[in-house]
């Protein structure tokens, strides 16, 4: 088997039509698709749902379900808020700048720019609480280099005594000041 690229990644939502709009007018995605039905198809449970599509650009499509008939949406408490995020990629630092500014003068509460070394992001969070970041990718060819061929060391110390590896180090340090 060979993946060829993710299909949808789906995350659930208070409104679809809420979330539709906030795509569209803060992320420039539009709505590509709709299913909706009364029973699941793949459990053929009972529970009415909606379900949009939003192209993310580049081939890839962002899905939201929403369930009228399901307990109120929650998040797993054991779980920081920050973990679970939804991720997409901009052309350039001004755009991510740029956007930024067009956000919170949208009334949202943006977080960053954060420098990670390889890439500088901002945070927010859709009306459904799901946090979003936008990244710039800014590696060197050396730096992915050199990021790979710590991963399999970085996992194998991990798995090993739970504490983190230093190997990347230095991706953090930059934004830390500690070098």
């Amino acid at each position: 088997m060979t993946i060829q690229k993710i299909h949808h990644v789906a995350y659930r939502c208070k409104d679809a039509g809420e979330t539709a709009e906030f795509y569209k007018m803060h992320l420039g995605m539009r709505l590509i698709g709709a299913f909706a039905e009364d029973h699941v198809p793949s459990t053929k449970a009972p529970d009415p749902y909606m379900h949009i599509f939003l192209d993310a650009g580049g081939g890839n499509v962002l899905a939201f379900f929403e369930l009228p008939n399901a307990p109120e949406m929650d998040r797993d408490r054991n779980t920081p808020d920050w973990v679970q995020h939804l991720a997409f990629e901009l052309e350039s630092i001004d755009e991510l700048i740029s956007t930024k500014k067009r956000l919170e003068e949208a009334g949202l509460d943006v977080v960053g720019p954060t420098n990670h070394a390889l890439f500088h992001s901002i945070y927010f969070r859709d009306p459904n609480g799901h946090r979003i970041e936008l990244a710039v990718n800014t590696a060197t060819a050396e730096q992915l280099n050199r990021m790979q061929d710590v991963a399999d060391l970085m996992l194998r110390d991990w798995n090993l005594t739970k504490t983190p590896p230093r190997y990347m180090a230095w991706t953090h340090e930059i934004e830390f000041g500690s070098r």
